[in-house]
């Protein structure tokens, strides 16, 4: 066991849960729902139970996701000693496959019951839209072909916490859809996804050793870091092309207030390669997207 390890090891069991939970990913299962109600709101459909529904599916989903890759990647030999990020409860020997499974199988259950109550108020769309973001959070590292492993992982991202998550939280309110959900759905969903590749930037070497063909590993290291500028520019302009095609007033510029942060970011992962700075990036792409998406959720309710 690593000396990382040991002092993990150290923790009692709710900060071990909490640790696999990994609670810097949640940004991006709390923002989109968070966007996606304020456009609702906006339109004087917003509905308290259906909000709070909405985002314990989507951050049980979330956890379930990050439980489920624990136990697959360790399964797989993916999270070995000599990777830069943070001690995996499963690999680091903290808790035991079998109790990270049922702890994975229980946020499923949580997200269920909420997809359950959605159904009640908004349609059986709703399960079914949460039944198949459960079964990708699943496939991601697990099953035979996990699609992780293939470089689909930042689709993913981009689809179910950003297309799905904005315009399905839009949609248990209004139970309609609209053309502003969807393109308020994109900048979030690039995010969110750059989220998952400054984690495969910093991971590329170890991952490339256990076969783990990321997107970053099939793109080489500086594509990668440039695809990472890509989306964080691509997210800051979309407000102007919203704004431009008439469907919200101004307001939603207010998320170019974070460019400063998210220009930091953008030049420490393009230009640094040690583990502490990318993990540092890692965190700050997270503050980046509740940074933006508070901002454009503030934006879309006063347009």
């Amino acid at each position: 066991m690593s000396a990382t390890s040991r002092e993990a090891a150290a923790l009692g069991p709710l900060r071990l849960w909490f640790m696999a939970a990994r609670p810097r990913t949640l940004p991006a299962a709390i923002a989109p729902v968070g966007v996606g109600t304020s456009l609702a709101a906006a339109e004087g459909a917003f509905r308290p139970l259906a909000f709070a529904a909405a985002l314990i599916g989507s951050v049980f989903i979330q956890i379930g996701t990050n439980l489920s890759n624990d136990y697959s990647d360790a399964r797989r030999g993916a999270d070995s000693e000599d990777r830069l990020g943070p001690v995996r409860v499963t690999a680091g020997g903290l808790l035991p496959p079998r109790r990270v499974l049922v702890g994975t199988y229980i946020a499923f259950g949580i997200a269920l019951a909420a997809g359950l109550y959605l159904t009640t108020v908004a349609g059986i769309e709703l399960l079914v839209v949460g039944l198949v973001s459960i079964l990708a959070g699943v496939l991601y590292t697990g099953g035979p072909r996990p699609y992780g492993y293939e470089g689909l992982g930042e689709l993913f991202v981009f689809l179910f916490f950003g297309v799905v998550a904005v315009a399905g939280s839009y949609f248990v309110q209004t139970e309609a859809l609209s053309w502003e959900a969807v393109a308020l759905s994109v900048p979030v969903g690039l995010l969110a996804a750059a989220i998952l590749v400054v984690n495969n930037v910093r991971d590329i070497d170890t991952d490339r050793r256990v076969g783990k063909r990321t997107l970053a590993v099939k793109l080489g290291r500086e594509r990668a870091r440039a695809l990472f500028a890509a989306m964080v520019a691509l997210a800051l302009l979309a407000p102007f092309a919203i704004s431009l095609a008439g469907g919200l007033s101004a307001w939603i510029l207010l998320p170019l207030l974070a460019t400063p942060l998210a220009a930091t970011l953008m030049r420490t992962v393009v230009t640094r390669s040690e583990a502490s700075a990318l993990n540092a990036a890692l965190a700050g792409t997270g503050l980046l997207l509740a940074t933006f998406s508070l901002l454009l959720a503030i934006g879309v309710l006063l347009s």
